[in-house]
């Protein structure tokens, strides 16, 4: 039976929070970290894929340990993303329903600055940030955690890579005295660096098992294409889950642009994000996904931070990331909150020797997904054909003239005999393209 949050140290106010939001048994990472720093007083790293309950492992304690006498910022927690970030500020609010003289501040990127300055005129406890947006503050004078007893770096191993010197600001800005709580899916080279660099000697660090409980409920897969076929051979996997929520990560934006240019000319129920699009239609897009508007996200890795949608049943990487920890996020946008989920990577030839190093170092086993036969494929795109026609608007600029001689046309067949002549003249159209003859120039004699 699992340890409730009273047995964690968890108080009564906290608890009726949790209770309304039908949380009622901590996670595994919960039950590791909450005890240690509700009780301990050194530094924290802990090891955890995304979707394991974080947000509430450090977010429960850090609000049961302000002292709301105290009107000074007491905790910074750093996020990557707007969008992590705005995850983290919107949980710390429904935990802290029962505990009204908490203050909570969201200051990330992405929104007015001025709104923010405004917030931070009032009494602030804790501040959910971004990194750029906080050294911006801080540079304007507009905020004060030079009293900050806890900092929290959450999805640390991309604050890292992507944020180092933003980060370094903010670190230096921050009391030495303050206790350091660092969350990260993956241990790079670059984290422990900061770890050495930035925490207390006497660390503890917590582990929840990354080849357990870490890819428990994914299925990995990957299928092998030519270059040519490799949006068919996707379109034809994504048509056979119509209906069910995706990620499809590509490794730079122009390619997010592309496939969902194609998604959409394919009428498939699609969006986009990455970092060069404004907040705002991140933000519009994040919240169709979020609420079932539409099914696919096309996104880069980084701008795919903070997606937590319970019901993403299936991650593809349209690329193959270039190392084992995206890979480790990018599949734990699946399989979240003990659902099940498929993580299908969509490779060519010369990447297959890549499979059994992604095994040996995460341990993981894929599976070799059997990509559909030429004349599934044709069969998909005329069904993909068919759907664009359905989904076309009428013309309304055509004369009525010009339509009822098109009608006397056909007015004669049925249903059935104008839809198979419909077909026909498809499959024939995309025969001629297919089968027309490459012309060679002829070497002029000289």
């Amino acid at each position: 039976m699992a340890t409730p949050f009273s047995k964690l140290g968890i108080n009564t106010a906290l608890q009726q929070s949790l209770e309304a939001l039908n949380i009622t048994e901590p996670t595994v990472i919960q039950t590791k970290v909450i005890p240690v720093i509700l009780n301990q007083k050194e530094d924290v790293v802990a090891l955890a894929k995304t979707g394991t309950g974080k947000t509430a492992a450090f977010g429960l304690p850090l609000l049961q340990l302000i002292d709301v006498d105290n009107t000074d910022i007491q905790s910074v927690i750093l996020a990557p993303t707007r969008e992590l970030g705005q995850q983290i500020y919107n949980n710390l609010l429904s935990f802290a329903a029962h505990s009204p003289e908490i203050s909570i501040a969201s200051i990330c990127g992405g929104t007015p600055i001025k709104p923010q300055i405004e917030r931070l005129k009032t009494d602030t406890h804790i501040i959910v940030a971004t990194p750029g947006r906080l050294v911006d503050l801080i540079a304007r004078d507009a905020i004060n955690i030079k009293n900050c007893a806890y900092l929290v770096l959450d999805e640390a191993d991309e604050m890292v890579s992507a944020l180092k010197e933003s980060l370094e600001r903010i670190v230096k800005a921050i009391p030495k005295t303050r206790r350091t709580l660092l969350f990260t899916a993956t241990l790079p080279g670059t984290v422990k660096q900061l770890i050495q660099n930035n925490l207390s000697k006497h660390v503890v660090q917590i582990e929840v098992e990354m080849a357990t409980v870490g890819h428990l409920g994914i299925d990995h897969q990957y299928v092998v294409v030519e270059p040519i076929e490799k949006l068919n051979v996707l379109m034809h996997f994504l048509n056979a889950r119509v209906g069910e929520r995706g990620i499809i990560f590509c490794k730079t934006k122009a390619a997010v642009n592309k496939l969902a240019k194609n998604l959409a000319i394919n009428k498939f129920s699609s969006g986009a994000i990455h970092g060069s699009l404004t907040q705002g239609i991140r933000d519009r897009i994040m919240t169709q996904f979020r609420e079932g508007h539409i099914d696919i996200l096309v996104a880069t890795d980084l701008a795919a931070r903070g997606i937590d949608v319970k019901e993403v049943s299936y991650v593809v990487n349209y690329h193959l990331p270039d190392t084992y920890d995206a890979y480790v996020h990018r599949s734990g946008r699946t399989a979240r909150a003990g659902a099940t989920g498929l993580a299908l990577s969509v490779i060519q030839e010369e990447e297959v020797v890549d499979i059994p190093e992604f095994e040996a170092e995460l341990g993981i086993s894929f599976k070799r997904y059997e990509k559909a036969d030429a004349q599934s494929i044709e069969e998909n795109n005329g069904l993909l054909w068919a759907k664009k026609i359905f989904k076309a608007k009428p013309n309304r600029a055509i004369s009525e003239d010009f339509k009822s001689k098109i009608k006397t046309i056909f007015h004669h067949l049925t249903k059935d005999e104008l839809v198979d002549k419909i077909l026909a003249n498809y499959i024939a159209e995309t025969k001629t393209i297919t089968e027309k003859p490459v012309i060679s120039k002829k070497k002029k004699k000289h």
